[in-house]
């Protein structure tokens, strides 16, 4: 089994439960924001998307850096590898269980 951090589990799929942290997450990809620039991103205002943000930073997906009075949001791609990681576990669980079912039927099919 994989071995993880169940309260480090639950705050990234909490965090990843929303859409409009999927999409900041998605964004984030490609270059560092801020937190002006990423609210220009959403129909949002610069309070509501601070909480997105916040809840991406205690979830650790995220990186906040303050420089002078702004502030930059960087992903943070560990949390993320432990969610794959776990999910992909569970993935090849269900496919054995499936294959399994599957060679089942055939040679009840075959008899």
């Amino acid at each position: 089994m994989v071995e993880y951090h169940v309260e480090a589990l639950d705050r990234t799929f909490h965090a990843l439960a929303h859409p409009t942290r999927r999409e900041m997450l998605a964004l984030l990809v490609n270059k560092p924001f801020t937190v002006l620039e990423m609210a220009q991103q959403f129909d949002l205002s610069l309070n509501g998307v601070s909480k997105h943000l916040k809840v991406l930073e205690e979830a650790e997906l995220i990186r906040r850096e303050i420089k002078g009075r702004t502030h930059f949001c960087s992903l943070e791609g560990e949390r993320l590898l432990e969610a794959a990681e776990w999910l992909e576990y569970y993935r090849h669980f269900w496919e054995r269980r499936l294959d399994a079912l599957e060679s089942f039927l055939e040679r009840k099919k075959n008899e």
